[in-house]
């Protein structure tokens, strides 16, 4: 196989050509130091895959027996070029400057990021038992083959139930469609929603990645101010007429990445002016499962009347990533056409995942998990606040969020974060840049603590003192 596979690359790439006899079995095994018996069946694979003919008593050639002479090089690459993959298209195609990566390389032992949740919470032999457990039932084989399309599969039906019980929806299966991540939801709601120039609000400093999603489907972005309610719904009204807006991007609990509540009065304002203007709402609850103070907000669809608002959630956050699902909410004829299109992209599915998260929304798994992490996860808030007051003082503003996995830290007076950066790597801390906002107007992190310890915790303010420390004393000298 491995000559086999080396004489097409050489077809393929013009070393031999169309109608080169190749030698015969016995030159080949002598040249090979290899068995006869392996020379012709070498020969026996290419011809099967059809790229020599072998004729009794004339040889094999390539392709077609017309051309008696073998060449073995081709006319313009050095030899070794036939063994090596091209790094460039030999065609044009366009590339897309919105989807660049953002994803940065370090060897710092110590990460902030923007809020993600700590992997070591969850209980990894109890997962292990939960989806050795869906694959042993019998059901899923019949799952996998089902052509009863439009059907609610149980997992749909556990779904409905569990957000109609926590998020006070009245919703029924065909209401809703489960995605393997929000950023999936987000893009196949754009790609249903939004044509190219269509106009996105959103809020002043927003998420990069749901920016990235609007841009790449076309839409052009305006940024709507962020006061202490939220989102300023009087901008709107004042800035923008009937008929010019497409959507509204907003976060439900808290403002990405300022983390910032929308009042109740706000959210009844957007409602209404959504109705008036005829704009859609998306409604993102990012991070619905971490709630420390009081009860989370119920989301604004779930009060929706008149079918203005798409919601985004994610089910699982206090599982391990690959466990967890996104989903979307909205009326039945754009989940119709959500279903239509997810079909191109993960027609598959995971059925398993869906086995193993519909047995734990129905035995409460899901529910006592959240329970767990809240408490961890609020200790750590808690530490993190105490360590940014006793190492920085009043150089830094922040108000303590009622719930999510970061903190918006302000800096006063202004420093270069980018510097703060650089300094804070030669500590052994790095700083993504995607959790950097600086302006005239705005010198802050959204600082992410879910994924570090207490112990962590201080480790990191240490450091960020140190490089913060630095930059104010050689101002200074």
């Amino acid at each position: 196989m491995q000559v086999a596979e080396q004489i097409i690359n050489l077809i393929q790439r013009g070393y031999l050509v169309k109608g080169a006899i190749l030698p015969g079995t016995r030159r080949l095994s002598t040249f090979l130091s290899i068995h006869r018996n392996t020379a012709v069946a070498i020969y026996d694979e290419l011809a099967s895959q059809g790229w020599v003919e072998i004729l009794p008593n004339k040889g094999t050639f390539v392709l077609v027996p017309e051309q008696k002479t073998v060449k073995l090089t081709a006319q313009a690459q050095p030899l070794d070029a036939a063994y090596t993959y091209s790094k460039t298209t030999g065609f044009a195609f366009q590339a897309s400057l919105h989807l660049a990566s953002t994803a940065q390389i370090t060897n710092a032992t110590y990460t902030i990021n923007d809020g993600n949740p700590d992997l070591r919470l969850h209980p990894m032999h109890q997962f292990s038992r939960w989806y050795s457990a869906a694959m042993k039932r019998k059901s899923l084989i019949t799952k996998w083959n089902r052509t009863g399309e439009g059907i609610p599969s149980i997992f749909e039906q556990q779904l409905t139930n569990y957000l109609n019980a926590t998020r006070g929806f009245r919703i029924k299966p065909s209401s809703i469609i489960n995605t393997r991540s929000t950023e999936m939801s987000l893009y196949i709601v754009s790609q249903l929603l939004i044509k190219p120039k269509d106009v996105v609000l959103v809020g002043q400093l927003s998420n990069y990645e749901s920016n990235m999603i609007f841009q790449q489907v076309g839409a052009t972005i305006k940024t709507v101010p962020i006061d202490k309610d939220g989102l300023d719904v009087d901008y709107i009204k004042t800035h923008f007429a009937k008929g010019m807006v497409r959507c509204v991007y907003i976060c439900s609990q808290r403002d990405y990445p300022t983390t910032i509540t929308l009042s109740a009065e706000r959210r009844l304002e957007l409602l209404q002016l959504a109705k008036t203007y005829g704009f859609a709402i998306i409604e993102d609850d990012y991070d619905y499962d971490f709630q420390y103070e009081g009860s989370a907000m119920l989301p604004m669809a779930s009060s929706d009347a008149n079918g203005m608002v798409i919601y985004l959630g994610k089910l699982g956050q206090s599982l391990f990533p690959s466990f967890q699902t996104g989903f979307v909410v909205a009326p039945e004829n754009l989940i119709h056409e959500a279903k239509n299109y997810l079909q191109l992209l993960d027609k598959q599915g995971d059925l398993i995942q869906e086995q193993m998260l519909a047995e734990l929304i129905y035995e409460g798994e899901i529910h006592r998990l959240i329970k767990k992490n809240i408490v961890n996860y609020k200790s750590r808030r808690d530490t993190l606040c105490k360590y940014l007051k006793d190492y920085f003082g009043s150089v830094i503003q922040f108000e303590i969020p009622s719930g999510g996995l970061a903190i918006w830290v302000q800096f006063e007076p202004k420093i270069s974060l980018v510097t703060l950066t650089r300094e804070a790597e030669k500590q052994d801390l790095f700083i993504p840049k995607t959790i950097l906002y600086q302006d005239k107007n705005t010198c802050a992190i959204r600082f992410g603590f879910g994924s570090l310890n207490e112990e962590e915790i201080k480790a990191v303010v240490e450091k960020l003192y140190m490089a913060y420390h630095w930059i104010i004393t050689s101002k200074l000298a």
